[in-house]
């Protein structure tokens, strides 16, 4: 009789691509969200497995805010023509020229919160009824009150209250015309077991998720691209550091760290010994104590 080895990385794979076909089985409309980071990389992979050799029953939609990270552009283009997959792109520029939302000013503008009316548009062009995410329950803890299978009601919305029980891993993606379901498939994985999973599977990534040489300038105790896209003045001092980012975002609000990380081995020491999660370097999770929860319940994924 032959014998199975699982490791926890193949329970968690397992998982997620039971997940991922249950969206295929449930929707009519279903869509990937594609940040770029190493959490929709990883879906990608997990969507590759769950699939091929047909083509995904989704296509990816990537929220482009305009202030990326061109080294995550690259990244997405390049990776969009390997696997020979369908992108769509909502356009948070497009929806500040139509006057759906208004331009932030100030020394810590940023164009983070306005992706939601960009998202919840194109969810309403292309009449999406669900959409996968990677966010992870040990992010943040307005996620860690999340279900694998979220419903947001006709405006996008998400309520804590209106939590669906999923006992023995049954999700019910039934909803009323107009709602959606955001899916993290992922939900369950920490951000060292994407770096474990990222390595078993050799999943190439964006550049700045290693240590590089970077100008960077000190806001709010923390190391901020230097780009223009932040509203810099005489009290930003640019200096030259070894730097790597933990997450990817908009670059207004996503902040490195001091690395000498350049390998990924050296990026899951580097993780197991931090006392700050990745989010910890994101500045619009510190706008106020809730800042993550009234983003969610606003329509932000």
């Amino acid at each position: 009789m032959s014998t199975y080895n699982f490791d926890y990385l193949d329970e968690l794979e397992a998982e997620a691509i039971h997940i991922l076909r249950e969206v295929a089985g449930q929707f009519e409309k279903p869509a990937l969200l594609f940040s770029g980071g190493k959490d929709s990389i990883t879906l990608v992979r997990l969507a590759e497995k769950a699939f091929r050799p047909g083509k995904f029953p989704f296509p990816l939609v990537h929220i482009d805010t305009g202030h990326n990270f061109e080294e995550t552009i690259t990244y997405r283009d390049q990776m969009i023509e390997r696997i020979g997959e369908k992108l769509i792109i909502g356009s948070v520029q497009e929806s500040i020229d139509q006057g759906k939302v208004v331009e932030q000013t100030g020394k810590n503008a940023s164009r983070n919160a306005l992706q939601t009316v960009t998202l919840l548009d194109t969810i309403a062009k292309y009449e999406f009824d669900a959409c996968i995410g990677g966010a992870r329950r040990d992010e943040e803890k307005a996620r860690a009150k999340e279900r694998i299978f979220s419903v947001r009601d006709e405006f996008g919305q998400w309520d804590p209250k209106r939590q669906r029980p999923e006992l023995w891993n049954i999700y019910n993606g039934k909803i009323h015309k107009g709602e959606n379901i955001r899916v993290f498939p992922i939900s369950n994985w920490t951000e060292l077991d994407v770096w474990n999973y990222i390595r078993r599977e050799k999943i190439e990534l964006p550049s700045i998720y290693f240590s590089h040489e970077r100008e960077v300038i000190t806001r709010n105790g923390q190391l901020m691209a230097a780009s223009p896209f932040l509203n810099m003045d005489e009290e930003d001092v640019v200096e030259r550091k070894q730097v790597r980012f933990r997450t990817v975002g908009d670059m207004s609000c996503t902040a490195a760290v001091e690395s000498d990380a350049f390998l990924i081995d050296d990026i899951i020491s580097e993780i197991s010994a931090s006392k700050i999660s990745e989010r910890g370097a994101r500045l619009d999770d510190k706008v106020s104590e809730a800042a993550m929860e009234d983003r969610k319940k606003g329509g932000y994924f």
